[in-house]
């Protein structure tokens, strides 16, 4: 059995173990369960993500508990379903509740399809918006048909948000990655979200004026808003800027006593760190890709903003379950894996 130790990250050293746990048919006991949070062990997230999961594989669990720091997971056979609908329960969130199943879904053999109940726009994690227009499209660059949909936003505390997800690979690999330097640049896509209680406000339409204000960069522009009926009043802005061979995305959320117009600027201005850095994937996207292109067949090459603690962590748990080795160069920020070429279940 794999020993994870769940002290050298935070909740991503869970979900990657549970996602290749899964995907490998390894079992694997993960100890040390974010005791650097304040509130250490599992959090109902955690737990429904650690749920679904042994559904899908017919895994044994042990220490399948709020709070539990250590759990022992045994996959035991594939059991993905075609059409799924979780309830979270909570406003955790849809994104990191799907990390720890995606690798799963991605070499799946047949089409899945998810509706997913709980926080689309929360603190900690990245909104559903970029999960379906800048996860989803590195998704489609390695071969993969994805399409993902926000039905309903939801904010904390009470969630309710609404996800669709249609995922299904055609092919037995996934390509690998070359993504080095960002070619032309081809435009930008502002999207900016509010709950109903925020319309008269005109909370959404404010946070794209804050944006416009702080970024004064020549690139065509796209903007969307929208006004949902959300259980809580929340609102968020994600701006994408689409390059030729890559997208980089950047959201920020609303905040109680926060101006909108102030979550329009900090997003220009943490858009425009990742720009400033040269890199070709945004923060959120790094660690993210990385289960993936060390199951991708031959060698992948990507630049990155930084190496954060999250891409460290997950590199630890990849290596952990698959036979490989990334190579870091610091200096000019690139991380390069030969892949394995997994083929598929």
């Amino acid at each position: 059995m794999l020993k994870i130790d769940g002290s050298i990250g935070f909740g991503q050293v869970f979900r990657t173990s549970i996602a290749l746990s899964s995907l490998t048919l390894t079992p694997v006991k993960i100890f040390n369960i974010r005791v650097r949070r304040p509130k250490p062990g599992l959090r109902p997230q955690h737990l429904r993500s650690l749920q679904v999961a042994a559904e899908f594989v017919a895994a044994d669990i042990k220490g399948a508990k709020i709070g539990s720091k250590e759990v022992t997971f045994v996959p035991k056979r594939y059991n993905i379903p075609e059409y799924k609908k979780i309830d979270i329960g909570t406003a955790g969130s849809v994104v990191l509740l799907l990390q720890s199943i995606l690798p799963l879904l991605a070499f799946s053999d047949h089409i899945v399809k998810l509706e997913i109940i709980g926080g689309t726009d929360v603190r900690g994690a990245s909104t559903t918006i970029w999960f379906s227009h800048v996860f989803g499209y590195y998704m489609k660059k390695m071969g993969i048909n994805f399409y993902g949909i926000t039905l309903r936003h939801g904010f904390y505390p009470k969630g309710g948000g609404k996800f669709f997800l249609r995922i299904f690979n055609p092919n037995s690999y996934l390509k690998n990655l070359i993504l080095v330097e960002r070619g032309k640049v081809d435009g930008m896509n502002l999207w900016s979200v509010a709950s109903k209680h925020l319309q008269k406000a005109k909370v959404a339409e404010r946070q794209i004026k804050g944006f416009i204000k702080n970024w004064k960069e020549d690139i065509p522009r796209n903007s969307y808003f929208r006004y949902d009926n959300s259980l809580s009043p929340g609102s968020s802005l994600n701006a994408h800027v689409f390059f030729e061979n890559c997208v980089i995305g950047m959201d920020r959320l609303g905040e109680k006593g926060k101006r909108a117009e102030e979550v329009g600027e900090e997003c220009a201005s943490e858009l425009k760190k990742v720009l400033n850095s040269g890199a070709c994937l945004d923060g959120f996207m790094a660690d993210q890709i990385l289960p993936f292109i060390a199951l991708a067949k031959g060698t992948s090459e990507v630049k990155v903003e930084n190496f954060t603690e999250h891409v460290t962590s997950n590199i630890y748990v990849i290596e952990k379950f698959l036979d490989v080795k990334f190579e870091i160069d610091k200096e000019n920020k690139i991380l390069r894996v030969k892949g394995i070429g997994f083929s598929g279940l």
